[in-house]
């Protein structure tokens, strides 16, 4: 069945934000939640926002989706890694999950290139008060290019999976010259692990190329329902061409996906901050329905939106 998302506009705009005031220019970019009182409807939105040097700086807000308004905006939530390490040109949140009283923060860090634009690897921070602060684990990544991944691996979302905990990741399997252009093509792969720091990964693809000329599925996002696993991810070419859109996929087992984009009832909005894409979901429930957060014009230049899914 289709399904129907409802939006209901900005739940954050970064240009009228204090965060300009604090050296970034902008950009909210890959939100995604942690509950922190959720009987009174306060979340607190992740985010990734951007520097004037264009460096993917690391946030949060705390938003009480009852009434519709921003509480708190944070201060940055880690620093930039050290001269050479695998984030010291930005860092990016991508997904956090909760472990014996701890909370996991998983991070995309970026490097700078000359023969390509950037590599991108996989780091951990750890907070111990709740959420309100994180400190990096190690000063290397957890996740890194391999011999069976050469290029780079980056956007993840990591759930509880059968006394475990399962990633599904963002694996660039390439780049080539087009039109003296520098592209990349990127998938969504599994890996597994027991304790959130070592992780198995074989290779295994989750979600793969559906169209000749589509190069980039991303952020993923993963539901345990009644009816299975579901999974929400932003994917660019194909009909959309240059344009990201929200894709959705369905699973039995977590494990082999089947997508289904056509179901995604969320499109883009004529004159509006979401005119030209929809990308970077988050989906989860709150007061008995589905909430979907999301990303819109120029990959989070323009703030995080909010639709509700009609029941």
């Amino acid at each position: 069945m289709k399904q129907k998302w409802i939006k209901k506009g900005l739940v954050f705009d970064p240009i009228k934000s204090g965060l300009i005031e604090k050296n970034t220019i902008g950009f909210s970019a890959v939100p995604f939640v942690l509950p922190i009182l959720k009987e009174d409807g306060i979340y607190r939105i992740f985010f990734s926002a951007r520097d004037d040097q264009n460096r993917s700086l690391p946030f949060f807000i705390d938003y009480n989706f009852n009434e519709g308004k921003v509480i708190s905006e944070s201060e940055q939530l880690l620093p930039l890694g050290e001269l050479g390490a695998f984030d010291d040109s930005g860092i990016m949140l991508t997904s956090i999950i909760e472990k014996e009283g701890k909370i996991y923060l998983f991070y995309i860090g970026w490097n700078l290139g000359v023969t390509v634009p950037f590599r991108n690897a996989i780091g951990l921070a750890i907070s111990e008060d709740g959420g309100n602060t994180f400190k990096k684990q190690f000063r290397g990544p957890i996740i890194d290019r391999n011999y069976l991944e050469p290029h780079f691996v980056a956007s993840n979302c990591v759930i509880n999976y059968k006394g475990g905990y399962m990633m599904y990741y963002l694996s660039c399997i390439g780049w080539e010259k087009i039109e003296g252009k520098t592209m990349h093509r990127y998938h969504i792969k599994w890996a597994t692990s027991n304790d959130l720091v070592n992780w198995e990964r074989n290779n295994n693809i989750a979600i793969d190329f559906a169209y000749p000329n589509e190069y980039a599925i991303s952020v993923p996002r993963v539901l345990i329902t009644n009816e299975g696993f579901r999974m929400w991810y932003s994917y660019r070419g194909g009909p959309y061409s240059e344009k990201y859109r929200i894709g959705y996929a369905e699973s039995e087992d977590g494990k082999l996906w089947v997508r289904k984009d056509e179901l995604v009832g969320l499109e883009t909005t004529e004159n509006a901050w979401d005119s030209d894409m929809v990308c970077y979901p988050c989906v989860f429930e709150h007061n008995g329905q589905l909430h979907m957060l999301y990303n819109g014009n120029d990959y989070g230049r323009t703030g995080i939106g909010l639709a509700v899914l009609e029941v």
